[in-house]
């Protein structure tokens, strides 16, 4: 099987070299690493050309945001499974990919739910919290619950049925996304109870309170376009969860 990391960035030049590193030094080959910049003003380009492998493709043009920057990548994607590895954040491990690969193809699953660990950018070694991806099922959509998008991995059959990303969102485009994958959709799907991938804190989704209105507000809006039964109450009860990520790591 082979993989597709889809990786986008704009003015990344502090932190794409691990993410590339992290892809290069993986044990499974059968990869394409597709980097699609927003046409950075920095040195990402330069840093991505410098630290190229033979798996690596890049581009770089204006983009409308990332869930376009998203889109671009899905359209360039030939392998059989499919995951983002944000311009910030890296993999593990060196054995990621073979474990997911393994499990995926000897369990014949159409996805694959690992976990991912924060850290704070000045101690990559200390996890702040632990976004175990096994609290999520469809049925938790409703109560805005998701797996951590970069620990998701899905084969291609079901992202050529789901689709783009809508650019119209601003933070919660894959909640969106990831309802329309897996809503009465019956997938045959697992979690691996690993941390897959290390994230820098400091993302749009969790930069403050702003982000979080505006966050809750496009979770209840994608409920409704998908037909899913929510309100409020339902999507702040997540929160109480969130914070024993936190104290209990």
């Amino acid at each position: 099987m082979k993989v597709s990391i889809i990786t986008v960035s704009y003015n990344s030049a502090k932190t794409i070299e691990d993410t590339i590193r992290s892809v290069a030094n993986q044990d499974y080959l059968n990869i394409e690493h597709l980097v699609v910049d927003g046409l950075s003003t920095d040195n990402t380009i330069h840093i991505v050309e410098a630290n190229r492998h033979p798996y690596l493709t890049v581009t770089s043009e204006p983009d409308k945001n990332i869930y376009d920057a998203m889109n671009k990548g899905l359209k360039q994607a030939q392998g059989d499974i499919i995951c983002f590895l944000n311009a910030d954040d890296y993999f593990a491990s060196n054995f990621v990919l073979s474990g997911v690969v393994s499990l995926i193809s000897q369990n014949g699953l159409d996805a694959l739910l690992a976990d991912v660990g924060f850290f704070h950018p000045s101690n990559p070694q200390k996890i702040v919290r632990h976004y175990r991806s096994n609290r999520f099922t469809p049925k938790r959509l409703a109560w805005g619950w998701m797996p951590a998008h970069p620990g998701l991995f899905l084969k291609k059959t079901v992202a050529d049925r789901v689709g783009y990303f809508k650019t119209d969102y601003k933070i919660a485009g894959d909640y969106e996304y990831i309802i329309r994958a897996f809503h009465g959709q019956n997938l045959k799907y697992d979690h691996l109870a690993e941390i897959v991938v290390k994230m820098r804190l400091g993302g749009v989704s969790t930069a403050g309170l702003r982000a979080k209105i505006q966050l809750n507000r496009e979770v209840l809006r994608a409920c409704k376009e998908n037909g899913i039964k929510t309100n409020l109450l339902k999507i702040l009860s997540k929160y109480p969860a969130k914070l024993l990520e936190t104290m209990f790591k």
